[in-house]
Order: structure tokens, then C-alpha cells, then sequence
């Protein structure tokens, strides 16, 4: 029977040995430098359901032969609650900002976990968790364009001064002749003119008497022939 126990008691040590050595195994190959990550052996777990962020949400940096990694700046409207960076042999380094690390950016000197060899890792790749908002963007109103059209220049003919056809003779400024009162007609004398004209008179005057000389001359002839 004591035989049995004190097997049954090795057979239990060496099995709790065993389980401590793993875990003590474990515990070693993922460890780092760096005190302010927590060190996980095995594939990082993703960020949760929309909080995943785009490397170019920050501004950022590897140096040190690809060993280091600084982020130098967050950029506006974006919240950093993760930074994931993995590489060696198996593990990653998981910062939370606010915990042992800076709260608010730069952040930098952030590495991978040792490889089992005890050498620093370069960085395989690196990921962020957090938030991001955005400012509405005003609508974007295009002027209307609006096509100038180039003045148009008429030519102007200079306008010729209209001259009238009409000739306007020049008024002449002698005045009438005048005659003397009475002798409008022609019969002279400084009587007045009563408006009847008596030259006819003169003209009957003259045919009654070459009528007479003639009848006159007649009756002579007659005379003579008898």
C-alpha cells in the first residue's frame, strides 16, 4: 500500500512539474524588453467589430532596422485604444494608450517580443483599434460659370451732314420803282388815279379823223370823175 501511494505522489509531482515547466516554457518564449506592452505568445486577436483603423490615420515611422516603431501623431477625429505589433518567433506586443503607455501621441520605441534566442525581432507587421469621426462636410456649391461673350464693335460710318437741295436764292434788296402818283397808266400828270383808263380815247380820236380824210378824199374824187 505504501508502495502504491508513493507512487501514486511521484506520478502526481511529475505531472504538476511537467504543466509548470510548459507554463514556465511558454511564459519565456514570448517576453520583452519593453515594460509597458503585455507580451501574448500565439496569433493576435482582431480588433473588435468597427474599431479598426487605418495605418494612415496616423503618422508614423519605422527605424532601428525595422525593429522600432514610432507614432509620431494621431491624426484629427481619430481615437487610438489598441496598437498591436508582431513579429519573432511567435507572440505579439498589446499597448493600450492610457495604460503604462502615454496616453495621447507620440508614441515611440514600440517593438515585438524577443524570438526564443533571446534577439530583438524586426517588426512583421503592426495594426490599431479605436475610433474614428469625421466632421460633416458642407455641401460643395459650384458657381455657375458663366461664358463672357466678347463685346461686339460695330463700326460706325462718321455721319455726313444732310444738305438740302433746295437752292435759296438771294433775296434781293432793291426796292421797287416807284411810280408817282396818277400815272400808274401811263398818261402822265399829277392828277390823281380814279381808275379809268382814258388812252383809248386817243386811239378812237385818231381813227374818226383818218376816217374823215379819207371820206373827205371820197367825195372829192367823185367831184373830179363827174
Amino acid at each position: 500500500m505504501r508502495r502504491r501511494s508513493f507512487r501514486g505522489a511521484v506520478a502526481v509531482m511529475a505531472l504538476t512539474t511537467a504543466a509548470l515547466i510548459g507554463t514556465a516554457g511558454s511564459a519565456l518564449a514570448c517576453y520583452s524588453d519593453d515594460n509597458r506592452p503585455h507580451p501574448t505568445p500565439g496569433k493576435p486577436t482582431p480588433c473588435a467589430d468597427g474599431q479598426v483603423l487605418d495605418q494612415k490615420d496616423v503618422v508614423s515611422e519605422l527605424t532601428k532596422n525595422n525593429t522600432r516603431l514610432n507614432i509620431k501623431s494621431v491624426n484629427e477625429g481619430v481615437t487610438v485604444t489598441r496598437i498591436v505589433v508582431v513579429g519573432g518567433d511567435d507572440g505579439f506586443n498589446d499597448y493600450t494608450p492610457g495604460k503604462k503607455l502615454d496616453k495621447n501621441a507620440p508614441w515611440n520605441d514600440l517593438r515585438a517580443p524577443f524570438n526564443f534566442n533571446g534577439s530583438q525581432p524586426k517588426i512583421d507587421k503592426w495594426f490599431l483599434c479605436g475610433s474614428k469621426t469625421t466632421k460633416p462636410t458642407a455641401p460643395v456649391t459650384t458657381p455657375a460659370t458663366k461664358t463672357s461673350t466678347p463685346p461686339t464693335t460695330t463700326a460706325t460710318k462718321p455721319s455726313t451732314p444732310a444738305t438740302s437741295a433746295t437752292s435759296v436764292s438771294p433775296t434781293s434788296t432793291t426796292a421797287a420803282a416807284v411810280v408817282p402818283a396818277g400815272n400808274e397808266s401811263g398818261t402822265g400828270g399829277g392828277l390823281a388815279n380814279t381808275g379809268f383808263d382814258n388812252s383809248w380815247l386817243i386811239w378812237v380820236g385818231a381813227l374818226l379823223l383818218a376816217a374823215g380824210g379819207g371820206l373827205l378824199a371820197l367825195l372829192k374824187f367823185r367831184r373830179k370823175a363827174s
